[in-house]
């Protein structure tokens, strides 16, 4: 009986009722408070229920334990001497009868004569309790002549036909009430066949139902309201399916996975009460009465033997894993299992499957991954059991489960060798771990010399280790991957070599202590390589493979170690360097004999420098070299950034676009009027103080930004004066160090090919640059336009009308701009701002056209006007040819030229060509009164919808207001 008291007394709170210790079950919780017991007396409920429906004739016995149910499968006698089938393919034992005659009770009148008795007396079910099931299903039958037990809602026909007077007293028939009403919500609302969409009235009121019976009893009687209520809500949810399912058939036990606790509950009853590590002989026969149960559970052979090979894994487990039958029954059965999941696609089986398998995966490899701790007498006997189930598990969830295997099925993956490669390196990992611990602790004892003795200590440990392994585990880890004992020792190699340059990481300089550890080392590096090449000569690649991750801990890794130390703290001191001077630099141009930063000059000084100092050292890796440089890009890059910085962008200079408004023409005219008297008073000839400012100078913000510029510039021009010097500091060191192997004039072609490796490296900070200086050209800029001469261009052009503020004030602040910051930006650049300056005008120009505020407004008439102070601004640019190529300016201005035509068309057309525009773009049609509201494209253009709206928000024409108060109801503008 151990078995099912060991299960009972385990409920959902603290697991599942299917744990075993170690081993927690895969399936889904249940969700509820259901102890072991009552989901093995209701698992019998259904047995019984089934066994009776599949005899098709049943009738009634008097015996001496009272009245009993007899049908032509229970009547099935147990047979002394009957082989089973199903122990004999799994490689169990079958007891002699003289073993059967000893465990047999010593009243023949108890001894089971049929198999539903074997399962009776095996589910630890009594006879009262036996008798009552029987009752109830007789009366059942009685009422409900030729219907099928899948139709039958069992737990609703036992609360009808059981009665108070079936029961020893009344909190025995609460209890057992209160188990069936469990049984009704795990398998109708919990976890019900077909999922159930909210909301349902029936599972509402089932609910409610549930709820109101809880802590009382429940009235079961034929007139009951409650019970014809219970009835109507569980037989509305029961009769519920879908296509996977089976019509007319109640489902209220075939709910994952809440059919699954029920058929582990059957399939435990399998296990020998008297020999809990094997199976009753009579298990063939008990199988086959489990079949009956299929239909109601939701059940099919594939899923049984899912749930079989877990109850044997689940036994072995929880049977103290010293029986290796039922680990090897588990293997076979997982044979058939293997065959069952080819091509299988039902989502449940998979999930089923997959949960199982990894479960049993997760139990072996939790111990697999530490197989030192956990079978410390070495792989013969039960890891060697372990092992081909935990591989097996991993080969189906891989092969057949994961569809990631499935796309990459044509390459060549062998899964038992990569879970074998784990096992070992993570095995040996820990072992190792345990043996520095143990050195760790003596450690203090060795005095002074501690760190040293330790390794020492440790390497001999080491030694010890791997012939542990080769000689008591490898034997066996070699079935499967030839090359275990290789990766063993490639694995201690990489554990002892991190220690090592743990240590060394602590030297600055050689001495004898590093000499004493790198003999030590060095022994055990000879052991281990050696081992390697052995065990792997059998394997594909002669285990080259594996002797490339070893990496070997000799002196010159010592001197690359220490060598990057030193780099490390110059590239350390460089960066401190910067962040601060870079901080404290002018960026005047006045103050700078060059036209850039003299920090850009003293931190070239200083990386010079260190390459010099570095080239001092006995370096004779490349990598090492190749990190130097990796570590100046670094720095360097911090000092670009440090360039950039603070200069802030484009988008926080160009003010954002007014609102839409529509051109209020008497009120415009009367401004207009008024200012331009105004404005007589004062001829335009007449400079004002900004743009007087505007012609001597360019802003301080500005020129300053010039210097970081030619600063970035500065730089671009040194780093290849700067690759130049490592790759020639580079064949200096090689001439000078002896060729170990090879003629001399190989060595030297070596040399001059690394050396020329060593050219273009400082990818970084050539990419930075790539993408500071055409950023900070684009805010020097648009600061000129918007910031030094804002008053001119932005807030002066066209302010108030055309005729009045012509281009040219604009024009003769911008040539003076261009002169000085031409005298300012390095020649080479010269264009490129220039080039950046002129895109600035023509963006900007548009924006004084499109989205200039309220203070614009412009006629058909300017456009002839508008027209000659574009040609004057590309001109400009143009100087006479002396400038940009006309090409250039030309793409440039491509925009403008295809907006400014907008501005000589006529109201009417530009309406037309907006509605056109506006009803392809946004698929309506342009006839419609209310129409909706284009948005900025990110640019300019003629057939753009919004740049035709803006048109006409700056017509100074009553149609186009009229049009623009009708379509959008803009407000005029103030």
């Amino acid at each position: 009986m151990a078995s099912f008291s060991r299960m009972s007394s385990i409920s959902s709170h603290s697991g599942t009722p299917l744990d075993a210790p170690g081993l927690p079950s895969p399936f889904q919780s249940l969700s509820i408070d259901i102890s072991g017991d009552e989901l093995r007396e209701t698992s019998y409920e259904i047995f019984a229920a089934a066994c009776r429906a599949a005899s098709g004739i049943s009738s009634f016995a008097k015996t001496r334990s009272g009245l009993n149910y007899v049908s032509q499968a229970s009547q099935k006698t147990v047979s002394a001497n009957a082989a089973s089938t199903i122990k004999k393919a799994l490689g169990l034992r079958s007891r002699r009868n003289a073993e059967k005659e000893q465990l047999a009770p010593a009243s023949n009148a108890k001894k089971p004569q049929t198999v539903v008795d074997v399962v009776k007396i095996q589910m630890c079910i009594s006879d009262q309790t036996d008798t009552r099931i029987r009752r109830a299903l007789s009366r059942t039958a009685a009422g409900q002549v030729g219907k099928n037990v899948e139709t039958m809602l069992l737990p609703l026909e036992l609360l009808q036909q059981i009665r108070l007077a079936d029961f020893a007293d009344a909190k025995e028939y609460q209890l057992w009430q209160k188990r069936q009403l469990k049984i009704l919500e795990l398998g109708l609302l919990l976890h019900p066949s077909v999922k159930l969409e909210e909301p349902n009235s029936a599972s509402q009121r089932l609910r409610q139902l549930l709820h109101s019976s809880a802590g009382k009893p429940l009235e079961t009687g034929k007139n009951s309201e409650s019970m014809q209520a219970l009835r109507s809500a569980a037989t509305a949810l029961a009769s519920r399916s879908d296509d996977s399912k089976l019509q007319d058939v109640c489902h209220w036990a075939d709910g994952f996975p809440f059919n699954l606790y029920l058929y582990q509950m059957l399939l435990s009853c399998c296990f020998d009460r008297a020999d809990e590590t094997n199976l009753i002989d009579e298990v063939d026969d008990v199988m086959d009465l489990f079949k009956k149960t299929w239909g109601i559970l939701g059940f099919h052979q594939a899923l049984h033997n899912v749930c079989f090979m877990w109850a044997l894994f689940r036994q072995f487990a929880s049977t103290g894993q010293q029986d290796l039958d039922l680990l090897r029954a588990t293997e076979t059965q997982m044979v058939q299992v293997t065959a069952d999941a080819k091509g299988n696609k039902d989502p449940q089986y998979v999930m089923v499957l997959s949960s199982v398998l990894t479960s049993i995966q997760s139990w072996a490899e939790n111990r697999l991954f530490a197989y030192h701790d956990t079978f410390p007498d070495g792989a013969k006997g039960l890891m060697e059991n372990v092992l081909p189930v935990a591989l097996n598990a991993a080969k189906i969830l891989h092969e057949d489960i994961s569809h990631e295997f499935r796309r990459k099925r044509k390459e060549d993956f062998d899964v038992a060798s990569s879970r074998i490669d784990l096992y070992v390196r993570s095995s040996l990992k820990t072992a190792f771990a345990q043996m520095m611990e143990r050195t760790q602790s003596r450690r203090s004892s060795f005095g002074k010399k501690g760190p040293i003795l330790g390794l020492v200590s440790l390497a001999n440990d080491t030694i010890e280790l791997i012939r542990k392994e080769r000689n008591k585990f490898s034997p066996v880890l070699k079935y499967w991957h030839p090359s275990a004992g290789s990766l063993a020792a490639a694995t201690l190699h990489s554990c002892f070599s991190r220690e090592l340059k743990q240590y060394l990481s602590g030297v600055t300089v050689l001495t004898n202590e590093c000499v004493e550890i790198l003999q030590t080392a060095d022994n055990l590096e000879r052991e281990l390589v050696q081992i390697a090449v052995e065990d792997a000569a059998d394997s594909d690649d002669g285990g080259k493979g594996v002797i490339r991750e070893m990496v070997p801990f000799d002196a010159k890794s010592t001197i690359a170690s220490l060598s990057k130390g030193w780099i490390q703290e110059r590239v350390g001191r460089l960066r401190e360097w910067i962040d601060r001077n870079v901080s404290q630099e002018d960026w005047n141009p006045g103050t700078l004999r060059e036209h850039y930063g003299s920090s850009a000059i003293e931190v070239f000084r200083l990386v010079e420098e260190t390459v010099d100092g570095f080239y001092a050292l006995p370096v004779e890796s490349l990598l090492v070299t190749e990190e130097l440089i990796s570590g100046l890009d670094k720095v360097l890059v911090r000092y670009v950034g440090a360039t950039k910085s603070g200069c802030g962008s484009k988008k926080d200079l160009v003010p954002v676009f007014p609102i839409l408004t529509r051109c209020k023409e008497s009120k415009l005219h009367a401004s207009f009027s008024g200012l331009w008297k105004k404005k007589d008073r004062s001829p335009v000839p007449n400079k004002s103080k900004a743009q007087e400012n505007g012609s001597k100078s360019v802003g301080s913000a500005t020129s300053k930004i010039c210097v970081r510029i030619n600063t970035l510039y500065y730089i671009q021009t040194k780093i290849d004066e700067l690759e130049s010097r490592l790759a020639q500091g580079w064949l200096k060191g090689s001439s000078q160090s002896k060729p170990v192997k090879g003629s001399k004039s190989q060595s030297q072609s070596q040399s001059q090919a690394q050396a020329g490796n060593l050219q273009y490296r400082f990818e970084q900070t050539r990419a930075h640059i790539k993408e500071g200086i055409p950023a900070l050209c684009e805010v020097a800029v648009y600061r000129v336009i918007f910031k030094d001469l804002r008053n001119e261009f932005w807030e002066g052009l066209y302010c108030g009308s055309v005729a009045h503020a012509r281009i040219a004030p604009v024009l003769q602040c911008l040539e003076s701009q261009l002169v000085l910051m031409a005298e300012i930006v390095h020649e080479k650049l010269r264009t490129r701002i220039i080039g950046a300056l002129m895109r600035a005008c023509f963006e900007t120009l548009l924006m004084v056209l499109l989205a200039g505020g309220p203070s614009r407004a412009f006629c058909v008439s300017d456009a002839e006007m508008l027209d000659d102070d574009f040609t004057a601004l590309k001109d400009l640019f143009k100087a006479d040819g002396e400038g940009l190529p006309n090409e250039i300016v030309e793409k440039a201005a491509q925009a403008v030229t295809q907006v400014l035509p907008l501005f000589a068309m006529g109201t009417e057309d530009v309406v037309q060509n907006f509605k056109q525009s506006l009803s392809e773009s946004q698929n309506i049609s342009s006839s419609k009164s209310r129409l909706p509201l284009p948005e900025y494209a990110g640019h300019w253009s003629p057939i753009d919808p919004y740049t035709l709206l803006r048109v006409l928000c700056y017509r100074c024409d009553p149609a186009a207001s009229k049009f623009l108060k009708k379509a959008y109801d803009l407000p005029k503008s103030g």
